[in-house]
């Protein structure tokens, strides 16, 4: 039983876990029945305010029209009416969401399965709790069959036909066990739960969703669900007259121009070539021709043109004449119809020669163990690449592609093959093409989208802004734009802009001095003298992992990785996605270790840590970004998105020029890394810009507008670690939270060592007794010689060493 504040929004009452701020009603407000692009920084509670408005509406319109349905049966006395009403509101909600004509449907998409399930949380905490929800997830994340679960390409077509020939135990125990009150009378149910309730009631938790969708007031699932239209397509969406959040939508124009774009090599085309000579050759052996024939949908003069298109397709990739050098050589959009044209796929026969592929493919997955087993990878790439580019045919659609997007072509270095046991000729060609082709129209994914008749759209993150060319670009029509205040105030933010280190070396990670041993130095004695004063967890955010492998790699070698160790031990995100579960939960359990002073995890902007991670509380006091994670200049997709901005900017001033979008990508990244820490309304933290470039007006104008006005730059590294240990004094006083009870924070229990030479006293750094008194320990002591001079004699974990620092630094 939950108790509840209502609040009426639009005339609608809504029930909220506790009294709802005013930035949240306001966002409430703005989210109902209409188009909406809502910007509300992370930890404002959008979340919880985009489910229990939307599902508020929702329990009322289910009401309202189960009474409709009602009284149009049969007229009856007011007070009967009115009691029904009532009777009606109780009960909305407990019954299927789809089952009545005309009644939307919600779906909340989200980036990541753990965002995702971070939200199905926030419902549990709500009065709506009772309403139908699950979640959707793909094949290769839902499938518990011990045969396709170690299948890497051919999944979707080996599942389809044993589904077909009914060949599957747990899709045949579907049907039986949906009606299973353990199964059926679930509210909320997400991939954890399906999962678990399909191997302990051996049904396939894939198409077990597909059924409990069908009953769904609100179906959760990754965006890129909705936004790739092959996606739709596998998992079968009906989207008509439904309600879309898109959250944490920050990347929606980059995800909805993948969706939009392809790539194909001459060495995809070789293997298709070869496998559909595996099939033909399969004609001239008995027992292959009669399982051939079984499908019914292959004629071998089928097979005759499918193959010379491919062949033609080849041939066309490799006459076309590259004069861009290395970089690859660009055209129109539309050149990509010719190159088809020639190779003999047209309007007007695409649709035959895609079904035709998706039956050759669905065959080779029928002979089991044979030479042809778990082939059909290069036939299924030519199949997505044209149903991507014919996903219109009119010449208005050509002349948007002739606009939006680029064909690019570059060399693709092919190892030579070893011929099959099936084919009499291996590919001996040494070289080939690599096609992409790219759109930079990211309103061509979106149409395709509200193309889909949706009821309304929301898109939401803590990092929209600037809304203008955003909207201009996705071609949306917004009736509603919101750009919501943090709900915290000035005292729980700390925001620095820390130019130069403790050694006064400039803080510049542009991409010339990123191998700078001065400046990994310099970067490494800030991190070690900001771990004295910051208590508890510290992310620690880099432009891009081979940046923040050099740095941890140079640290190794010079001793300062040992001595911040010594602080607070340090984690590394991983590139392996499977291993990076183990990192961040050995970071909470060092965290949560009384022994310890906190933790460090470095990690990567645009990676996993820097999105859709909670590092509320002790988990991230302060975030440090080392730089600014600008996209690769000389990438060829970059120059090209750039170009193509340029040419809509002098057309029209809606669109961002070239330069404003490669800044926004870099501050948008960066905004979004700062909104792992400050998670509720009594969190508090501190949020440290390691770089000159943050000083740019044209990066301070494009940061979050509820960071802007607390961002204070700094004179020197001493004014920093002063500010800092004031700020943290004062903040654990402020807002005691049960994190202070487990461990002291460096910043009032341990003497600040500030690790700097006397030389540089100048610079006014705090030289008092309480930033660097005498300190000892079993590895280290530190004190003032007669100069005045900062004096480590230090004894690192992986060797020996001795460092006396007299007027220089030796590390």
């Amino acid at each position: 039983v939950f108790k509840m504040t209502t609040v009426t929004i639009k005339g609608v009452p809504v029930n909220f876990p506790f009294e709802p701020y005013d930035l949240q009603k306001d966002y409430m407000e703005k989210s109902n029945e209409t188009n909406g692009v809502l910007e509300s920084p992370t930890g404002t509670g959008k979340t919880l305010s985009l489910l229990c408005s939307s599902l508020a509406w929702l329990q009322l319109k289910k009401a309202q029209l189960q009474m409709q349905r009602q009284t149009a049966m049969c007229e009856q006395p007011n007070d009967y009416i009115s009691s029904l009403k009532i009777q009606l509101e109780k009960t909305a909600g407990k019954t299927s969401g789809r089952s009545f004509l005309g009644l939307p449907i919600i779906i909340y998409a989200s980036r990541t399965h753990s965002q995702l399930s971070q939200a199905m949380q926030e419902l549990k905490r709500t009065s709506y709790s009772h309403m139908k929800a699950c979640i959707l997830g793909s094949r290769e994340v839902m499938c518990i069959h011990p045969e396709l679960i170690s299948e890497q390409n051919n999944s979707r077509h080996m599942c389809d036909l044993k589904v077909k020939t009914r060949n599957c135990f747990y899709y045949n125990q579907v049907e039986r066990k949906k009606l299973d009150p353990a199964i059926s009378e679930l509210s909320i149910i997400d991939i954890e739960d399906i999962l678990k309730l399909g191997d302990r009631h051996k049904f396939c938790p894939y198409f077990m969703t597909k059924e409990l969708r069908q009953h769904a007031d609100i179906i959760f699932m990754p965006y890129n669900y909705l936004l790739d239209p092959l996606a739709r397509k596998a998992l079968g969406l009906e989207l008509s007259n439904s309600i879309v959040i898109l959250d944490e939508a920050h990347n929606i124009e980059r995800n909805c121009e993948e969706a939009a774009s392809l790539q194909i090599k001459s060495s995809d085309i070789a293997l298709a070539i070869e496998e559909l000579t595996g099939v033909m050759k399969v004609l001239g052996d008995e027992a292959g021709a009669e399982l051939f024939g079984e499908s019914g949908d292959i004629l071998p003069e089928d097979l005759c043109i499918l193959k010379e298109i491919l062949l033609n397709f080849e041939k066309e990739m490799d006459s076309i004449e590259l004069t861009g050098g290395p970089e690859g050589t660009n055209f129109d959009g539309n050149y990509i119809f010719e190159i088809l044209s020639n190779a003999g796929v047209k309007a007007n026969n695409f649709n035959k020669t895609i079904h035709l592929i998706s039956n050759i493919i669905q065959f080779l997955t029928t002979v089991g163990d044979g030479p042809f087993a778990r082939k059909g990878n290069g036939l299924q790439l030519f199949e997505d690449f044209l149903t991507i580019v014919f996903g219109g045919v009119t010449e208005e659609f050509k002349n948007k592609v002739k606009l939006c997007y680029k064909v690019h072509i570059v060399e693709e270095e092919i190892k030579k093959k070893k011929p099959d046991n099936w084919l009499s000729k291996a590919t001996t060609k040494s070289s080939g093409r690599v096609l992409s082709y790219w759109c930079f129209n990211p309103g061509f994914g979106m149409d395709m989208l509200m193309g889909e008749n949706l009821k309304s759209l929301i898109l939401t993150s803590g990092t929209l802004a600037p809304l203008r060319p955003l909207i201009t670009e996705l071609g949306l029509n917004v009736q509603v734009r919101l750009e919501n205040p943090h709900i915290v105030k000035g005292d729980q933010i700390c925001v620095k802009i820390i130019s130069s280190g403790p050694d006064t070396e400039m803080l510049n990670s542009n991409f010339k001095n990123r191998d700078n041993p001065k400046y990994m130095g310099s970067l490494g004695r800030s991190v070690l003298n900001l771990c004295r004063v910051i208590p508890h967890g510290l992310l620690i955010f880099f432009p891009s992992y081979p940046t923040m492998e050099k740095c941890a790699q140079y640290w190794q070698e010079c001793g300062l990785w040992s001595n911040i160790c010594q602080l607070k031990p340090i984690l590394m995100e991983p590139r392996d996605k499977n291993t990076f579960n183990n990192a961040i939960a050995e970071y909470y359990a060092k965290i949560k270790d009384p022994a310890l002073k906190g933790a460090i995890f470095m990690g990567v902007c645009r990676g996993k840590v820097s999105e859709g991670l909670d590092f509320a509380d002790a988990n991230g006091r302060a975030v440090i970004l080392t730089g600014l994670p600008y996209p690769p200049l000389k990438d060829p997709k970059v120059i090209l998105k750039k170009r193509y901005l340029d040419k809509r900017n002098a057309d029209d001033k809606e669109f961002l020029r070239g330069d404003e979008w490669y800044s926004l990508e870099a501050t948008r990244a960066v905004n979004q890394a700062i909104g792992r820490v400050i998670r509720h309304r009594n969190d508090y933290g501190a949020i440290l810009l390691l770089d000159t470039k943050f000083n740019y007006s044209s990066v301070k104008n494009h940061m979050s507008r509820w960071l802007r006005d607390h961002i204070k730059t700094v004179n020197n590294f001493g004014e920093a670690m002063r500010d800092l240990r004031i700020f943290f004094k004062n903040a654990e006083a402020k807002f005691p939270t049960s994190d202070h009870k487990t461990k002291s924070a460096p910043a009032s229990s341990t003497p600040c060592e500030f690790d700097v030479p006397a030389a540089y006293k100048k610079n006014n750094f705090d030289f008092s007794t309480s930033s660097i008194a005498s300190a000892s320990t079993s590895s280290t002591t530190e004190s003032l010689n007669g100069d005045g001079e900062v004096v480590i004699h230090k004894r690192v974990s992986t060797c020996s060493l001795t460092n006396t620092l007299k007027g220089k630094k030796s590390i």
